[in-house]
């Protein structure tokens, strides 16, 4: 589906960071058939726009965190700046402040109450994804947390989400905005190592998560989790080459 832009409150985009660029843009080119380009001039700092039929779908760039590398959520916004006071006042750290990117946006990167990063992007001339809920693009964001309450209370203050949460035997929460389901949210399952962090996951549609699989392997990946079906379809938890996990899933209907 193609889109034009994004509401405020909305998760539009998402980007790595990589250790290795030439190699990380390998990778999902052969995955996904994106056509990974530079961004821009050399103030760009090297970053890359991954395009789908012409259409931005997501950003690579070089790694400038500690520790692992990962996929990052952005929240659309209509000020960055006024969100730095919402995050602290809800009990979230700003790991950086506000600021412009060249011509293209403002962004600033925060911490929510439980530690799990997250971006906010004010849109000048890139307005986020232009292709979303179709086989190598972004199809969902989703929180995974050690809080879930507390994490309700935290992006409530923060965006205005409201939270439904289905119970079962692993209970998932929707986050809503006007009613439109925006991004998921878990509990930190007992199988996850603890020494993984609460943190945002991104999922990309493929047209089958099978085959995703065996691909990421082939490309020099490795798979963390499945495939294994659930409601929205089958999904999978691999990683690339550099270690950065990210999600796999072949719809069972239409997420447009």
């Amino acid at each position: 589906m193609e889109t034009n832009g994004f509401d405020h409150g909305i998760p539009s985009w998402v980007d790595l960071g990589s250790p290795d660029i030439e190699s990380a843009a390998a990778f999902y080119s052969g995955l996904f058939g994106w056509n990974v380009e530079e961004a821009g001039p050399p103030e760009s700092g090297g970053y890359r726009m991954a395009m789908l039929r012409d259409r931005p779908v997501a950003g690579l760039g070089p790694q400038m965190n500690p520790g692992p590398p990962f996929w990052a959520t952005y929240v659309t916004v209509a000020d960055a700046d006024a969100i730095v006071e919402l995050v602290k006042g809800a009990g979230g750290q700003v790991f950086m402040e506000p600021m412009d990117v060249l011509d293209v946006g403002r962004m600033a990167v925060f911490a929510d109450s439980t530690g799990a990063a997250f971006s906010v992007w004010q849109a000048k001339t890139h307005v986020g994804a232009g292709l979303v809920n179709e086989p190598g693009a972004l199809v969902w964001n989703e929180l995974m947390t050690t809080d879930v309450e507390g994490s309700k209370s935290f992006y409530q203050a923060v965006f205005g989400w409201d939270a439904v949460t289905h119970e079962g035997e692993m209970p998932y929460t929707e986050f809503k905005l006007a009613d439109r389901t925006i991004a998921g949210m878990m509990e930190k399952p007992p199988t996850v190592p603890a020494e993984v962090p609460p943190h945002w996951g991104v999922y990309f549609a493929v047209d089958d998560a099978d085959a995703a699989v065996a691909k990421v392997a082939e490309l020099g990946g490795s798979l963390m989790m499945g495939p294994t079906d659930i409601e929205p379809g089958r999904f999978a938890v691999v990683a690339d080459p550099s270690g950065a996990t990210f999600n796999v899933m072949a719809l069972s209907g239409d997420m447009g």
